[in-house]
């Protein structure tokens, strides 16, 4: 209980001071609506839904920041294990944020152009997105024998369990962007 009050509190801290307009939403929600037999996505032309460059970068940069306090503050590690786990979990920090920097200028790609994408475009696009989830999921299996190597079972369960949902708070904040527009 008192992990998740830690990492609650930093994240309600976190979009509190800088992620507000990333949560901001429209009346009309996400609703798709049919108007003369076309499917159209009721938010897609409210750009102040989708989150801007700035916002992107603001929420990318707080959350690494915050990130290896937030591990620190939920994992409770001998001084042994601290001293082989910091290292590794530093070498994952710098892996998994050169797949994040792509994955957020992949969004920031998509946030400039959904509205104007043409069919190669998407294909192109969900292609690359999903070499992304892959990139990460490849990521976080190789070095799970490597945590292994430094933390117990339990313990290395608990850091990707952390991991993962930081990386789902970020997801969900880029989630909010609008769906492609197709008629």
């Amino acid at each position: 209980m008192k992990k998740n009050l830690v990492i609650l509190a930093v994240l309600a801290g976190l979009f509190g001071a800088g992620g507000n307009r990333l949560l901001a939403q429209d009346a009309r929600g996400t609703q798709s609506m049919r108007q003369n037999g076309v499917r159209r996505n009721t938010a897609a032309k409210d750009d102040s839904r989708s989150p801007s460059d700035k916002d992107i970068q603001m929420l990318r940069k707080g959350l690494r920041s915050q990130e290896k306090q937030i591990v620190a503050a939920n994992m409770i590690l001998t001084d042994a294990q601290a001293e082989k786990f910091w290292p590794v979990y530093d070498q994952y920090a710098q892996e998994l944020a050169k797949i994040n920097d792509t994955k957020a200028a992949l969004f920031e790609e998509y946030a400039q152009g959904y509205d104007t994408m043409t069919d190669d475009q998407a294909k192109n696009y969900i292609h690359r997105r999903a070499t992304v989830e892959q990139s990460l999921l490849e990521l976080r299996v190789k070095y799970i024998p490597i945590f292994d190597n430094v933390l117990t079972g339990k313990e290395t369960a608990l850091f990707f369990q952390i991991e993962w949902r930081l990386g789902l708070l970020t997801d969900l904040e880029l989630a909010q962007m609008p769906l492609v527009e197709y008629q």
